[in-house]
């Protein structure tokens, strides 16, 4: 039998002006672009044009923000993606999207130019000599895409007599740039988007080029608490880089405000201020925090709401790294980290309602089990049967309660699936012969042709964008895929539910 309920939570409130930010976070840039003659190196943190973890932590942000803005500024501005030769190198995989950084370069790229804006290279940071990175800079070649390669420097970022000389940011290609403002950007953090400024800043100097940089990065964000669920949501987001919030030392002492930061910028501050002491004989930045142009914090409408989001989230990062490590693609440490976080935040995986349901249910039947939060605050959970696994009962029984259909009415008839079950078993050689999501879904699709209550289920399926859903077992990369298409915020237990044999 399968379940639904309220959850006292219910929904989700809007806890950040989207509008006002984009007034406010257009008109610092513009600000900050006047203040450079020749050029400006614009490094843009985080997703460009689809940052569903800033969506997610505040709600009411929509995840094209910076493209919007971005585009305002189209006419003049052009864009250089960055990536990491280690990323390439060990296969990093976005986890929003499921695929590689290498992958989702070219993906960036032509999105970008779909939109109108102009693509005028790809760099590759931290590069060593890798196999992998020399292969993906042919394959960018072939497509009459420019590469430009930067190089590892020891001692960084503290040896800045090094870093600044023809030893350091000396040896990295020079970027060929053909309009004023440059806008760093890349798949995902750690990339190297600040050295490249950086990089570029020294070889400008060298050219007479009057260059200047600024730093667009909504996370940290800088005017609200340190140890608040928002910033702790960064940590957590990226716990396999061992970035730390902080509070920004120079801002404190230039301005007696206390500010957060994270260590990497506040590490590189004493780089950035001898090269723009080398350049205009003086650093027009007093601290790491000024360098930035980031205006969320003043958008904020709701704290409550997002501290409730941002908890959510901090929950979410865990299970994800707790399945990365069952599947040998994290470290414990990462999971160390994020407990951390958790304690600091004062939660637990309970406080996620939808979590606690599908954990209840499995230790009440003893079988895989799902459980999904609605926008409406109802849950709906589901078990695996022998026709369906619990993914795809659950996407089920969330649609007909959408669709106002009966719990008991079949969506699908029992002789529409058994079909099914026969070709996977006896012609493709499968070993388990319940419908992933993928497969209900088509044999709803098919179904929906002669039956109406099939029908108004799948057009239910818009809906789901938003929901929450927990499992009980770790779930196939098939029915993963399917629900982060669906816009699901998915999260499943670190339980296997079968060892594969190779």
């Amino acid at each position: 039998m399968n379940c639904r309920h309220k959850s006292e939570r219910g929904i989700m409130k809007i806890g950040f002006d989207n509008e006002k930010y984009l007034k406010l976070q257009s008109e610092r840039i513009r600000e900050r672009i006047s203040q450079f003659g020749d050029k400006l190196y614009l490094e843009f943190g985080g997703k460009l044009f689809d940052d569903y973890h800033a969506s997610r932590v505040l709600p009411g942000f929509a995840p094209d923000s910076k493209l919007k803005m971005l585009m305002q500024l189209s006419d003049y501005a052009e864009i250089v993606i960055v990536i990491n030769a280690a990323d390439i190198e060990k296969n990093k995989v976005r986890g929003d999207l499921g695929i590689t950084y290498d992958v989702d370069v070219l993906r960036l790229r032509n999105e970008f130019q779909q939109k109108g804006l102009f693509v005028g290279s790809v760099v590759i940071t931290h590069y060593a000599g890798q196999n992998s990175a020399d292969q993906f800079k042919a394959k960018l070649e072939k497509k009459d895409i420019k590469v430009y390669l930067h190089y590892t420097i020891e001692g960084y970022p503290a040896n800045v007599p090094l870093i600044v000389s023809e030893n350091g940011y000396g040896k990295n290609d020079y970027i060929e740039t053909s309009r004023p403002l440059v806008v760093i950007t890349a798949p995902g953090p750690g990339s190297g988007k600040m050295a490249t400024c950086l990089s570029q800043l020294y070889h400008d100097n060298l050219r007479g080029i009057k260059a200047g940089y600024a730093k667009f990065e909504t996370f940290p964000i800088w005017n609200i608490p340190l140890k608040h669920p928002i910033n702790l949501a960064y940590e957590a987001a990226t716990a396999d880089l061992n970035d730390v919030n902080m509070i920004d030392p120079f801002h404190l002492e230039a301005y007696g405000e206390t500010a957060v930061n994270y260590n990497r910028d506040i590490e590189i501050f004493p780089v950035l201020n001898a090269i723009f002491e080398g350049i205009y004989g003086s650093n027009p930045y007093k601290s790491p925090t000024d360098m930035g142009v980031n205006m969320a914090g003043n958008c904020i409408i709701d704290d409550e709401a997002c501290c409730r989001a941002s908890n959510m989230e901090i929950i979410r990062r865990y299970y994800t790294t707790l399945n990365r490590v069952v599947r040998d693609e994290a470290s414990e440490n990462e999971v160390y980290k994020i407990e951390l976080l958790m304690k600091q935040a004062k939660i637990t995986t309970d406080d996620r309602s939808v979590t606690l349901a599908a954990k209840r249910r499995a230790e009440e039947l003893g079988v895989p089990t799902a459980a999904i939060e609605l926008s409406d605050g109802h849950i709906i959970t589901s078990k695996t049967s022998d026709f369906l696994g619990a993914s795809a009962a659950l996407l089920l029984n969330a649609l007909k309660y959408l669709a106002g259909v009966d719990h008991d009415t079949r969506l699908i008839k029992p002789e529409a699936i058994e079909p099914i079950q026969d070709l996977k078993v006896r012609y493709l050689g499968g070993r388990n012969p319940r419908l992933h999501t993928d497969e209900v879904l088509i044999a709803l699709a098919l179904a929906a042709c002669s039956d109406e209550n099939a029908r108004h289920s799948l057009e239910q399926l818009p809906r789901l964008r938003g929901c929450q859903v927990h499992t009980s077992v770790m779930l196939s990369e098939v029915d993963i895929k399917i629900y982060k298409k669906l816009g699901v915020d998915l999260t499943c237990e670190p339980v296997q539910t079968a060892k594969k044999r190779y």
